[in-house]
């Protein structure tokens, strides 16, 4: 079965021109577009001639187009024949959950306050009677205007078949998931791609603070009630997304002092969501802030106005939080934050470095380690991949990640990496600078520095330091795979140029 669209080119409704397909599954495919009226990117999703849920997709979009929260990924656009239908939904720039947690845990703090607002924004939807059904670490966004965006709202769930009893209690458990893993770095109930499962007792997951020092009793005790359904301090179990955000709000402490202005601008990365249960078709998020809440911008500060916020019969009132989420200074960036300016280490002036040596870098000592050089001989016409992977973007389910190193020959101060990566967006790639090329192959070396990150890597990208980056080796650190052009099913990630600039 193959999807009725399948070149890049192709103009939808006389305006959408298919770029590039991001993600597909059976019966299903997902692009990035072109909106030629309006000159803007969008997520085009097509579907195989006999796609048995078509009507449940077009149903759930519609029912989803009709909910202007900042916070909801938006659509855009349904066609519904049968034999040519399409949904055009909005492109979203950022990093995802998943690739958050990348480096380890969030702050307890900025952890809770990215669900607190994705509970909030569910509420909305629930109130209007649509439903996730399908939550994910892809499916929370951070957007690089500085605010949650959930994405699949109701597709996701359509497009996999998965329906719930009582809707409020499916998505408040994935929430309580979600939370869970931002506190922790650990995936509760079953294992996720990225995360390792969380530690257990008497068959039971710990406690965020069993597992993780200096999770806050409150965020702990919320989240022990939503995830496992308990009473506490004389408080019911969380059993609806309105309930957890009222929950969180009066926990989530306030920050000691807004982040200077200077640090609310971030490059963008995106990039295909993983394996089940939520469908890999979109591009969306960004960094979240470090830190907590304004209590001064009323999120949290009173029960009455968390409560006005929440409640169906105010919905102004969560869009107007919404609208404080995307424009407070209550935070600060995280570590590694790709921002969109520069600062150099010193006042040595800043030239382009040469590398010395390139080797492959990864589990069973990498990918294609003969071809590792390739990747510096300046030439376009040639590069490096890694292995081509079946069935999965995260190597074929067998390992987190691989990596290509970089020798500088030298401890260089570095301003920026250059890597030209191969056509097919998806990649997801972190750049970390250290002083050793050697390490287990599983991660990064101990002490290497983070230095960018992309979410949705293709072409040539610039990942820019901020602040003084140095060490002798720079590793380009894949932590998920664009689809292998060409080769249906199978995952793959090129390098044909890494260029350097800095100071000896």
């Amino acid at each position: 079965m193959s999807t009725f669209i399948s070149e890049p080119g192709t103009r939808l409704g006389g305006r959408y021109r298919l770029e590039d397909r991001v993600g597909s599954s059976g019966g299903w495919a997902a692009w990035k577009a072109i909106d030629e009226t309006l000159a803007r990117a969008v997520t085009v999703l097509t579907f195989a001639r006999g796609f048995p849920r078509i009507a449940d997709v077009v149903t759930a979009a519609r029912a989803a187009s009709r909910l202007t929260d900042a916070r909801l990924a938006q659509v855009f656009d349904v066609e519904e024949d049968w034999d040519h239908a399409y949904v055009v939904m909005e492109w979203v720039a950022g990093d995802s959950l998943e690739d958050l947690l990348a480096d380890g845990p969030l702050d307890p703090g900025q952890g809770a306050e990215i669900i607190a607002q994705g509970a909030e924004a569910l509420a909305v939807a629930h109130a209007a009677g649509v439903a996730h059904l399908c939550l994910n670490p892809d499916s929370v966004r951070w957007t690089p205007g500085g605010g949650v965006k959930i994405v699949g709202l109701g597709i996701d769930a359509a497009l996999a078949g998965v329906t719930a009893d009582d809707p409020a209690l499916a998505d408040t458990d994935g929430l309580g998931k979600l939370l869970y893993a931002a506190l922790t770095a650990h995936w509760p109930g079953g294992e996720w791609p990225s995360l390792p499962p969380a530690p257990e007792v008497d068959g039971h997951p710990c406690s965020p603070r069993q597992v993780r020092a200096g999770v806050p009793a409150g965020i702990d005790d919320v989240a022990c009630r939503v995830l496992f359904q308990r009473a506490g301090g004389g408080d019911p179990p969380i059993t609806t997304p309105a309930m957890l955000a009222i929950a969180l709000n009066r926990v989530i402490p306030a920050p000691v002092a807004p982040p200077p202005a200077a640090h609310r601008g971030y490059g963008t990365g995106t990039g295909p969501a993983p394996l089940a249960p939520g469908p890999p078709y979109r591009e969306y998020g960004g960094p979240p802030r470090r830190g907590g809440r304004d209590t001064v911008a009323g999120r949290g500060a009173s029960n009455g106005r968390a409560l006005a916020a929440i409640a169906g019969v105010l919905v102004i009132g969560v869009i107007g939080i919404g609208v404080w989420a995307f424009g407070h200074h209550g935070s600060a960036p995280p570590p590694g934050a790709k921002h969109s300016h520069s600062a150099s280490p010193s006042n040595t002036p800043v030239t382009a470095l040469s590398p010395q040596t390139a080797t492959a870098y990864g589990p069973n000592g990498g990918d294609n380690a003969g071809q590792a050089g390739l990747a510096i001989d300046r030439s376009p016409a040639t590069d490096w991949t890694t292995d081509s992977y079946r069935a999965s973007p995260h190597f074929g389910n067998l390992y987190n990640g691989t990596g290509l190193m970089v020798d500088m020959g030298r401890r260089v101060n570095v301003s920026s990496v250059t890597v030209t990566f191969g056509n097919m967006a998806g990649t997801h790639v972190r750049i970390e600078v250290g002083n050793t090329g050697t390490g287990t192959g599983l991660a990064p070396p101990p002490g290497f520095t983070t230095l960018g990150r992309s979410g949705n890597a293709a072409g040539p990208v610039t990942f820019t330091a901020h602040g003084s980056v140095s060490g002798q080796f720079i590793l380009i650190w894949f932590t998920k795979l664009a689809p292998q052009s060409g080769s249906s099913g199978h995952y793959q990630a090129d390098v044909f140029n890494v260029a350097v600039r800095g100071s000896s």
